[in-house]
């Protein structure tokens, strides 16, 4: 039987382990989100509403606490974790302030004597799977939006932070949920398997990588069950000849290391027309050399460790197999100690590097010299990813066009991407499929129900 394990990425301590649950366990736990879920469907407003609107209280009375588990579980620097525990209590706080709207019925505009209106309710138990680097803003966007809609949850984490795992359903508990609405589940992936399998659940939402959302796509297909994939990005960043270069390179620092660079919408492919090329590159590297690795406990500390020495070792080769095959390091380059990476900057890779085309999960950057706008367009689109993407130009005119012609999600201008509450979240392509936030997020586990009435009156 497989455990959940906490290991401190800094000195690869172990420091708390959690066992598989059995399949017994695991069938209970379906029927008891089940159970839930026939009073949960039909509790009135108000009180998922107050159960939504402590869980934000609560996150911000007990941020210190939260913040230091995702210190511990992933590296994250505690500045940044504090940050994500404000961020997750601003989505329970949106989704109550937006249920009544969201769920309001919708009048429809027809042809013929009569009404019709579309009902928005939910469809049932739902299963989670859920990443390790956003430990509580991943869940976060699953579970907010669909304990307002009334479906119940399980939820499947990483298994390198299973404290922050259970940190979510004690916090739910206590910001009133009733038993079962919000479960989590130490389940291996055979486990997920089944759960996605079951005919009691109704759908299945993963953020992770293709091969996982390839996996789960699959089993969802096959039972017929919705699903929301939200996996990789190899995001590119666009620097046109009239961009402010200055800000352009600021912004694509913290785009490219916020989070240790392990965020699927970092800023990853650098595109720069060769204008300003010299000197995007001579302040990009300049702006990323002053990151230096250091203890993610500091509040000073903006680049922690990995959240793992798996994780570095697995970016290192895609490093020094570019290397070996020609390209540039204008920054880092070296090998990790333990869990730490230093900040990296190459170019010149091409096609047949592997950095070309898959993603670089961590804080390594690639820079492309482009030679015109439709150059820089060609080049992002050449990618199996299409999440997010930033342009950086002073022309509205060739804004408005690299936004029309990007093969994305997301396109942010003269802005890396960031996450809120009220946009929504998602990409094409490898990217996955499906929306999280905002209330597209809201409506997809939601059953839009028509409701007509011939005779009724307008």
């Amino acid at each position: 039987m497989g455990v959940y394990t906490t290991t401190d990425p800094v000195t690869g301590d172990r420091n708390a382990q959690y066992p598989e649950i059995t399949d017994a366990e695991l069938d209970d736990l379906v029927g008891r989100s089940t159970a839930a879920y026939r009073s949960w469907r039909t509790a009135p407003l108000e009180r998922r509403r107050a159960a939504l609107t402590r869980a934000a209280e609560i996150h911000r009375e007990q941020a210190d606490e939260l913040a230091k588990l995702l210190t511990l579980e992933m590296g994250k620097p505690i500045a940044q974790a504090r940050g994500e525990v404000e961020l997750v209590a601003s989505i329970y706080q949106y989704y109550a302030d937006h249920v009544d709207d969201f769920m309001a019925d919708e009048p429809l505009d027809i042809t013929g004597s009569g009404t019709a209106v579309v009902r928005t309710e939910p469809i049932g138990p739902l299963v989670g799977i859920m990443p390790w680097n956003y430990p509580y803003y991943q869940v976060a966007r699953l579970a907010a939006p669909n304990i307002a809609l009334g479906n119940t949850i399980i939820v499947k984490h990483a298994r390198n932070c299973p404290q922050s795992a259970l940190a979510i359903e004690r916090v739910l508990t206590e910001a009133g949920l009733p038993a079962g609405v919000y479960l989590n589940a130490f389940i291996s992936s055979a486990q997920v398997a089944d759960a996605v399998a079951d005919p009691r659940v109704q759908g299945v939402s993963l953020t992770g990588s293709e091969k996982a959302g390839s996996a789960v796509g699959e089993i969802a297909g096959r039972h017929m069950k919705k699903c929301v994939l939200e996996l990789g990005g190899s995001d590119p960043f666009i620097v046109l000849a009239d961009a402010d270069v200055d800000a352009a390179a600021a912004a694509a620092v913290v785009g490219r290391l916020g989070n240790g660079g392990q965020a699927c919408t970092a800023s990853k492919r650098f595109l720069v027309e060769e204008r300003v090329y010299d000197e995007f590159v001579r302040k990009f590297v300049d702006g990323m050399s002053g990151w230096r690795p250091g203890d993610p406990t500091s509040p000073e500390t903006k680049l922690g460790p990995m959240a793992s020495n798996s994780g570095a070792e697995e970016l290192d080769e895609l490093v020094q197999e570019a290397i070996s095959h020609g390209a540039e390091v204008l920054l880092g380059g070296g090998r990790p100690e333990g869990a730490y990476y230093p900040p990296t900057v190459l170019t010149g890779v091409t096609r047949e590097m592997r950095a070309f085309d898959e993603e670089l999960f961590g804080p390594v950057a690639v820079v492309h010299r482009v030679g015109s706008l439709e150059e820089a367009i060609e080049l992002a689109n050449d990618s199996p990813f299409g999440l997010s993407s930033s342009v950086f130009t002073s022309s509205p005119e060739q804004a408005d066009r690299v936004a029309a012609e990007l093969e994305t999600g997301m396109v942010w201008i003269n802005s890396t991407s960031k996450s809120s509450p009220d946009l929504p979240f998602g990409g094409v392509k490898g990217s996955g499929v499906g929306r999280e936030l905002a209330r597209y997020g809201f409506n997809e586990f939601a059953n839009k129900k028509l409701v007509r009435n011939p005779q009724g009156q307008k």
